[in-house]
């Protein structure tokens, strides 16, 4: 996360973020295909979209589809999120929250400590 609309949201992306965690240990990635946009933080996102991609205009595109929405979930956010579940699996990494609560726990007894 983020996955920035209509700036990385391809799937040649995620499948190197799926990859690139799997390469380095990870056991899991809790995905969300978009970005969350504040007041203030907005600014600053559609300014830099101006520099980084001046002939995009895809300040303008936010704007129009976003307006001033707290989430912004990319367009292709199904497509995605299909292919990241199939890679996920096939890796063996987890990204249900529940599956990675678990999974942390897993690691930890509960024994009641004694005084005496």
């Amino acid at each position: 996360m983020p996955i920035l609309p209509y700036v990385n949201d391809t799937p040649d992306n995620i499948l190197g973020i799926v990859h690139a965690a799997h390469e380095n240990g990870a056991k899991f990635i809790y995905p969300w295909f978009g970005v969350s946009l504040r007041t203030g933080q907005r600014e600053y996102y559609f300014q830099k979209l101006k520099e980084l991609f001046p002939k995009q205009s895809l300040s303008s595109l936010y704007q129009k589809n976003y307006g001033s929405s707290y989430s912004c979930n990319s367009p292709k956010a199904r497509e995605l999120q299909q292919l990241f579940l199939k890679e996920c699996q096939q890796l063996g990494l987890l990204y249900r929250m529940e599956d990675i609560i678990h999974e942390y726990r897993k690691g930890y007894d509960y024994t009641q400590l004694s005084l005496f």
